[in-house]
């Protein structure tokens, strides 16, 4: 029996909670830079040949190493790797472990998921792998994410190792505000994706998750600019703030209006303000301007479901008398999607003048469910092929939110 199969049956039962035990306990006063060490550790306490972490960038298209004080070992690409055409990259897109063997020996890429958010992957190296090797790798795999997610909030470190260049200062404040891109349960999925990711002003989401509800902002702020980016920023906090005092949508709606007249005047707004009720499927919205949410059922848009007339939009000031906000409803079935996007999107013309457009925007997304791919690839994929359409000059801001309805009944 070669030395790493023997390593791997060495450590019984007992051994493996015993070495999950230390790492969790380890990983309360690691800093940033020993996670990658701290993983690695465990990974050959477990039996492995060792392990090494790769963090998913910000506009999704390489897996970079996380930033570690000491030597890498053979085989890290310290430029990362290529989602596309990759392993490593499939274990990403589909969310499934992966597995290679060359020279007697196995790699193994696992997905990091935090909650149904992709984070990155887990590469670890190991003699011929049998259940005992998949099961550990697992949960390892689980134990870096859990990590990974409870340093990343403080540290510049993790941040600067998944930016190519710097951002912008709108779009830094943007970022700051905005959730995790992907969040759900068994009920709904919620996905978001946003380019420029590297210069966004205007644009902004925020989806958030209740005991039988989901809710969904989505704002296009007039500009490109940082009062842009502070429009949208005011947006999302009113919402947050209404929302988390028991308000309704059209009091958020009141709420966002009154802060952007006060604080940002002359400053327009368009918005999405939308609750999903998780466990009847009941969608209530109100649409100030907006895109309307386009209904996807059964791989085909439902022409005109969600069309209703839209109020103007929000931040025009006193000298536009606004009414109660109008909200709107509609029922939905298990599996139904709705897309909410900005007009960055459907507007993107290419050098030759050619619009993106909605029914190019559609028929990419239905292609992406009937290939079965979950939200968060699909929306990847999309925002991959408007950035090709736009030879990757976006001149707007575009937003793109999916939401899948997939009661667990």
């Amino acid at each position: 029996m070669p030395s790493e199969e023997k390593a791997v049956a060495a450590v019984d039962e007992a051994g493996v909670g015993r070495v999950v035990g230390e790492f969790l306990e380890m990983s309360h006063d690691v800093g940033p830079r020993d996670i990658a060490a701290l993983v690695d550790d465990t990974a050959r306490a477990l039996g492995m040949a060792g392990a090494a972490v790769y963090l998913a960038d910000v506009q999704q298209v390489r897996l970079v190493p996380l930033p570690d004080d000491r030597p890498r070992g053979p085989g890290t690409d310290e430029a990362g790797v290529p989602v596309e055409g990759t392993l490593a990259g499939w274990a990403y897109r589909t969310m499934k472990p992966q597995e290679s063997s060359a020279d007697g020996r196995v790699e193994l890429w696992l997905p990091l998921v935090d909650g149904v958010e992709r984070i990155g992957v887990l590469r670890v190296a190991a003699a011929a792998p049998g259940p005992a090797v998949h099961e550990r790798c697992r949960t390892l795999a689980s134990l870096t994410a859990l990590v990974v997610i409870s340093k990343a909030a403080f540290s510049d470190v993790m941040a600067e190792a998944v930016r190519s260049r710097p951002m912008t200062l709108q779009a830094e404040l943007a970022w700051a505000f905005m959730p995790p891109r992907t969040l759900g349960t068994r009920d709904v999925t919620s996905s978001a994706a946003l380019e420029p990711a590297y210069e966004i002003g205007g644009d902004a989401f925020d989806h958030s998750l209740q005991r039988d509800r989901l809710h969904l902002t989505v704002v296009d702020a007039m500009g490109h600019d940082l009062a842009a980016g502070g429009a949208s920023a005011v947006a999302v906090a009113g919402c947050r703030s209404t929302r988390r005092a028991g308000g309704g949508l059209a009091d958020i709606a009141e709420a966002v209006d009154g802060a952007l007249t006060r604080w940002i005047p002359d400053r327009l707004l368009t918005a999405v303000f939308a609750d999903l009720d998780t466990g009847t499927g009941r969608l209530s919205w109100v649409n100030f301007g907006h895109p309307p949410p386009l209904l996807i059922r059964r791989q085909h848009v439902v022409p005109g479901a969600l069309e209703r007339p839209a109020q103007l939009p929000l931040g025009l000031g006193s000298g536009y008398p606004r009414g109660p906000a109008t909200v709107h409803h509609a029922q939905l079935e298990p599996g139904d999607r709705i897309l909410v996007h900005t007009d960055g999107v459907t507007e993107a013309r290419s050098a030759a003048g050619d619009l993106f457009g909605e029914e190019r925007l559609v028929d990419l997304v239905v292609r992406s469910a009937a290939a079965g791919e979950p939200a968060p690839e699909a929306l990847r994929r999309l925002i991959l092929a408007l950035l090709e359409h736009r030879d990757h000059r976006l001149v707007d801001d575009a937003t793109i939110v999916l939401v899948e309805w997939h009661p667990r009944g």
